[in-house]
C-alpha cells in the first residue's frame, strides 16, 4: 500500500479509530459509519491489523470514493489516514 501523499504533507486527523483486533467486515462498517459522521475533506486516522483488514478496508474506502492520504506500518499493524469525500 503506497500513500498518495507524504506524511509530512498531512493535516492533523479530525478523528481516530483503533480497530486492531476487530474482525472483517466490522472494521469496514465502523470506518464507514465514522466517515459518514464527518465533514467533506476531514481526515480520519484508522489503525488496522495486517492481512484482510488492511486490504479490505483500503479497497472499500476507494470504492466509496474516499481518498487514502497515507499508509504507514505501526509494528505489525497499519495506520491509514483517510480523507472523507
Amino acid at each position: 500500500m503506497e500513500p498518495e501523499t507524504s506524511i509530512e504533507q498531512e493535516q492533523a486527523p479530525a478523528q481516530q479509530l483503533d480497530l486492531r483486533g476487530t474482525p472483517c467486515p466490522l472494521n469496514w462498517v465502523k470506518t464507514k459509519l465514522r466517515l459518514e459522521d464527518m465533514g467533506v475533506g476531514e481526515l480520519l486516522e484508522v489503525f488496522l491489523d495486517d492481512g484482510d483488514a488492511i486490504r479490505n478496508v483500503s479497497r472499500s474506502v476507494k470504492l466509496e470514493g474516499h481518498r487514502i492520504v497515507a499508509v504507514s506500518p505501526v509494528g505489525a499493524d497499519f495506520r491509514v489516514v483517510i480523507e472523507r469525500a
